[in-house]
């Protein structure tokens, strides 16, 4: 494989990468992970009884989701795109953030499934970035189920796992680590089908509820798992598996609190609405946020208009 990586010299130490592992950066994604379970939860137990009248909740939960599967994306790429510098260390706290990500939008689009369907444009937006963001997950999970297989030296690039043999050496818990890393892999591509299947599906029978229920469960570990990994792996939080040369990730820059105070744009625009809701009135919204995931409204039948075609296909779904 060509590449630019030196993997012929095994440094001592390597310096640290605040942009991808520092204390910000990392409670950013770990804080609106929790948030976004939160509110799933909220608005899925909320509609077991009756629908949720005000859109707050729900348009804050989007904006939370959309920060999230946004910078996720956005990381692997960076990961990706570095593998020819970044050392497994960062490469894999890189891939817990994650699954973290896709926690987040996984348990949005269990709660927010109907807003989903009733836009064909917000359905396929969301379908997209589902499969960029499975494909890339799976992507670095087999240069991080390689590293584990040939025992990388983790002061090497990522990219050396092409080119360095396998070690005869192997740590402790090697086996642990390479069944984890394959049941993640799996667990992405099984998640991603049935997401999809989730957010296409035409029917509305009643155990879709049951599913909600248990799909944020499941999700809820998954974003637990992935958040107590990075804390005790990190310099920031933890003990790193390799040798700093420096404390970088630690340190409170500006850097590392710009994720954090990002977390309050999604707050304040919910606020904006709330003052605009109190002010205005929600008469033109009301009715569609009548509107709940399941069942039915009051005495009538849960119909019409729950799911908008592609404009292509412009009699299907009539």
């Amino acid at each position: 494989m060509v590449h630019s990586a030196n993997c012929s010299t095994v440094p001592p130490s390597v310096p640290s990468d605040a942009g991808v592992a520092g204390a910000g950066v990392l409670l950013s994604f770990i804080i609106t992970n929790f948030l976004a379970l939160s509110l799933s939860a909220y608005l899925i137990l909320r509609n077991l009884r009756s629908p949720l009248l005000s859109p707050i909740p729900r348009k804050l939960l989007l904006s939370f989701s959309d920060q999230q599967l946004l910078t996720g994306l956005g990381i692997q790429s960076v990961g990706l795109a570095k593998m020819n510098t970044m050392v497994p260390y960062h490469f894999f706290i890189i891939w817990m953030l994650s699954l973290l990500a896709t926690a987040t939008h996984l348990a949005t689009l269990l709660a927010l499934v109907q807003d989903f369907k009733r836009d064909w444009v917000l359905r396929w937006l969301r379908q997209l970035l589902m499969l960029v963001s499975m494909s890339l997950s799976v992507v670095m999970g087999v240069f991080v189920l390689k590293s584990v297989l040939h025992n990388l030296p983790p002061t090497l690039p990522i990219a050396c796992v092409w080119d360095v043999p396998a070690s005869k050496g192997s740590t402790s818990n090697a086996g642990l680590s390479i069944a984890g890393t394959i049941a993640v892999m799996a667990a992405s591509a099984i998640l991603f089908i049935i997401s999809t299947w989730y957010l296409h599906n035409r029917n509305n029978q009643k155990w879709l509820k049951s599913i909600q229920v248990v799909g944020l469960i499941l999700l809820a570990v998954m974003g637990v798992g992935a958040a107590v990994r990075v804390v005790l792996l990190s310099q920031a939080f933890g003990t790193p598996n390799l040798r700093l040369s420096d404390e970088g990730e630690k340190v409170w820059s500006f850097g590392q609190l710009l994720p954090l105070l990002l977390l309050l744009l999604p707050v304040v625009s919910s606020i904006e609405l709330w003052r605009g809701e109190i002010r205005v009135g929600r008469e033109a919204e009301e009715e569609e946020d009548r509107i709940p995931l399941t069942g039915k409204i009051g005495s009538e039948e849960f119909k019409p208009k729950d799911f908008q075609p592609l404009p292509l296909f412009g009699g299907y779904g009539k």
